[in-house]
C-alpha cells in the first residue's frame, strides 16, 4: 500500500483555479482510494485549509518554521504530489526513497509579456523540477507540446491529464451581490493582461448588453485602462467588474448570462468554459494555446481582437446557438471532463510509481 501526499500549498490563494484543482482532485482520489482499499492519500494544506477537505480525510496542517527543519510527515510518504509548476517540492535531495509526481499546468511565460531573462528563469525553475521528479502530468497536450519542446523530461513518464468540472453550486433565485439591470455576458478569472478581458468591451457598442466580470482584480492599472476604454466607447455604465464572487453567485451568472466569453492570450486548460459548459451556455473563446482543446467544436473563437471581427464572431456564434440549439452538445462536451474519472487516472500514474 503507498502512502500519498498532494501538497496543498496553493490553496492558500482562495480565489485561484489552483484552490479548486487541489481540492477536486483531492476529494475525488481519496474517494477512489477509499473504495478500492489499496492506496492511501493525506492533504498537507495551510493551517485555515485543514477543514477544507471532505470529512474523514487525512489533512497535514504546514508549520513553517518547524517544516523547514524537520518534517516528520515525510517518514511513511512514498509518493509526493508537486501539483504546480512554479511551486516547491519539500522532499530533500537525499530523500530518494520518496517519488515525486510533478503536475505541470502550463508554460505561460512563454506567451505573456515578459523579458527574455524573467522567460529563462521561469523555464530554469520548472526545469528543476522536473528533474527532481519521477514522472511528470500535462494538464493538456497543448502543456505537453510546450514542455516537450523547451524543456528536457528525459525518459520520464509524460502524461496528459486534463482537469475535470469543478461542481459549481446550484443557482439561487438570485445573486448575493450585484444582478445585472440587462441582458449580459459573463466572463471569469483573474483580472490582468493576460486574460484579455479588455478586448470584450466592443462587444457593448451594438447591443444593449453588459459585461459581467468577476476574479481576483489582479492588476489595477489594467482594470482602470480597461475603465477609460468602456468610457471612451460610451458603454462605461455597462461594464461591472466585481472582483471575486461567491460560489453561489457565480454560479447564478452562469446560469444567466447570454454566453461566456474567455479571450485568454494564454491558458494551461481554462477551468471556467468547462463550467459554463455545463450550464449548455455558448462560449466565446481565443483561438490561443489549450482553449481549442478544451473548447472543441462547440466553442466559438476569436482568431483576432480587432473589434469588427469579435462583433462579428459573437453575432453569428448567437445566431447559430440559437437556431441550432447547441445547448445539449455543449452540455456533453463538458461531461467529458470528469474529475471522478480524472481521479482514476492520477490513482493509474501514482500506481505505476510504486512499481
Amino acid at each position: 500500500m503507498s502512502r500519498i501526499i498532494l501538497d496543498c500549498d496553493l490553496m492558500k490563494h482562495r480565489d485561484s483555479g489552483l484552490y479548486h484543482y487541489c481540492l477536486n482532485l483531492g476529494n475525488y482520489v481519496n474517494r477512489e482510494l477509499k473504495e478500492q482499499h489499496t492506496d492511501t492519500i493525506s492533504f498537507y494544506v495551510p493551517k485555515a485549509e485543514v477543514n477544507a477537505f471532505e470529512k474523514g480525510t487525512h489533512c497535514i496542517a504546514e508549520k513553517k518554521w518547524h517544516h523547514q527543519f524537520f518534517r516528520p510527515f515525510l517518514l511513511n510518504c512514498d509518493i509526493w504530489h508537486a501539483p504546480f509548476q512554479s511551486g516547491r517540492i519539500l522532499p530533500r535531495h537525499t530523500n530518494r526513497k520518496i517519488k515525486i509526481l510533478l503536475t505541470i499546468h502550463d508554460l505561460n511565460c512563454l506567451y505573456e509579456d515578459k523579458t527574455a531573462k524573467e522567460r529563462r528563469l521561469s523555464l530554469q525553475h520548472t526545469q528543476k523540477l522536473i528533474d527532481r521528479a519521477d514522472a511528470v502530468v500535462c494538464i493538456s497536450h497543448h502543456c505537453k507540446k510546450d514542455v516537450t519542446e523547451n524543456l528536457d523530461t528525459g525518459n520520464k513518464p509524460l502524461y496528459v491529464i486534463h482537469n475535470g468540472t469543478h461542481n459549481v453550486n446550484t443557482p439561487p433565485k438570485n445573486p448575493t451581490g450585484y444582478k445585472p439591470a440587462y441582458p449580459f455576458l459573463f466572463a471569469m478569472g483573474y483580472v490582468n493582461r493576460k486574460k484579455n478581458f479588455h478586448t470584450l468591451v466592443s462587444l457593448l457598442q451594438h447591443s444593449q448588453m453588459e459585461l459581467v466580470i468577476a476574479g481576483k482584480l489582479d492588476e489595477p492599472d489594467y482594470i482602470a485602462a480597461m475603465k477609460q476604454e468602456a468610457e471612451k466607447l460610451g458603454v462605461k455604465d455597462r461594464l461591472k467588474i466585481l472582483g471575486p464572487v461567491p460560489e453561489e453567485d457565480k454560479a447564478w451568472y452562469f446560469s444567466n448570462c447570454q454566453a461566456f466569453a474567455l479571450p485568454s492570450l494564454a491558458e494551461g486548460f481554462g477551468a471556467p468554459v468547462v463550467e459554463a459548459m455545463a450550464f449548455g451556455k455558448p462560449v466565446f473563446l481565443s483561438a490561443r494555446t489549450s482553449l481549442p482543446e478544451i473548447g472543441g467544436e462547440v466553442a466559438f473563437y476569436f482568431n483576432s481582437f480587432e473589434a469588427g471581427h469579435m462583433q462579428q464572431v459573437f453575432a453569428q456564434g448567437m445566431a447559430e446557438y440559437n437556431k441550432n440549439g447547441l445547448a445539449r452538445r455543449i452540455m456533453q462536451r463538458g461531461n467529458e471532463f470528469s474529475w471522478q474519472e480524472k481521479a482514476k487516472e492520477y490513482i493509474k500514474v501514482y500506481q505505476s510509481m510504486a512499481t
